[in-house]
């Protein structure tokens, strides 16, 4: 299995354990959306925190093998039906990041109420620099960041640091190196101080006013992605370049 459940009392664990950086391809994320069908029928469980295994990584995104083509619808819907269904969870989630959260991971983790991160850590969209764009961004991190601020990491692909993230507000709150463990059990306890009636009402109608039109704008991001830019010749040059570990050899088509 590469995706682990673990509980104890109202906490769910879940462990994204793919090595060395927990990539996600169409197999675990499958068993992601297994795990998460789990946790939404606990009744129990108030909070879901959610990690990558190791020191490494968070997740360094998507399996760049299945943004071909013949892979790409197939991956859009598993991933994008997961991070739906992570957006629904009735219990607040908490995406603990510690090493690289690249890509998809990225997504993913911005999907989470909370992001939690050790300050060496590392965030970025990348998608750009193999020829394509990372659809969930596209649809969400304008609302989130800012317009300028969103164009600025989805179109250079650049990577920021947990500092950067933090005073952009794509994370929430950065732990100091080695302290990650005990930042997030501080931040457990907050919670967990709360009642988990209210805590859930509460987060039921904070989702739902900041998630207004993002559904819509994910399914025009799907679109875009499948009718426009599938059809270039550099969308394949980039997974192609990737995979051989040379530069792309872009024709701009």
């Amino acid at each position: 299995m590469s995706v682990r459940l673990e509980k104890a009392e109202r906490v769910i664990s879940i462990t994204l354990d793919h090595a060395p950086l927990n990539i996600m391809d169409i197999s675990l994320l499958r068993e992601f959306d297994a795990v998460l069908s789990t946790c939404a029928s606990d009744p129990a469980a108030d909070l879901v925190v959610l990690r990558g295994a190791g020191e490494r990584a968070f997740s360094a995104g998507v399996d760049i093998k299945d943004h071909s083509r013949e892979k790409v619808p197939e991956m859009l819907e598993v991933v994008h039906g997961a991070l739906h269904k992570l957006l629904a969870l009735p219990q607040v989630t908490i995406a603990r990041v510690q090493g690289v959260c690249l890509g998809g991971g990225c997504e993913l983790a911005s999907c989470c109420d909370f992001i939690l991160a050790a300050e060496n850590s590392s965030f970025a969209t990348p998608e750009i620099l193999v020829g394509c764009y990372p659809p969930v961004a596209l649809a969400r991190f304008s609302s989130l960041i800012g317009y300028r601020r969103a164009a600025d990491l989805i179109l250079t692909g650049r990577s920021i640091s947990a500092e950067e993230a933090l005073s952009m507000g794509l994370i929430s709150r950065v732990a100091p190196q080695g302290q990650l463990e005990a930042a997030l059990a501080a931040l457990l306890d907050e919670l967990l101080g709360k009642s988990g009636a209210v805590l859930r009402v509460t987060l039921k109608g904070l989702r739902e006013l900041s998630l207004r039109g993002f559904a819509d704008a994910l399914q025009r991001s799907e679109q875009i992605y499948c009718d426009e830019l599938l059809k270039t010749e550099d969308v394949e040059e980039g997974v192609r370049a990737f995979l051989a570990k040379r530069k792309p050899r872009w024709t701009h088509r």
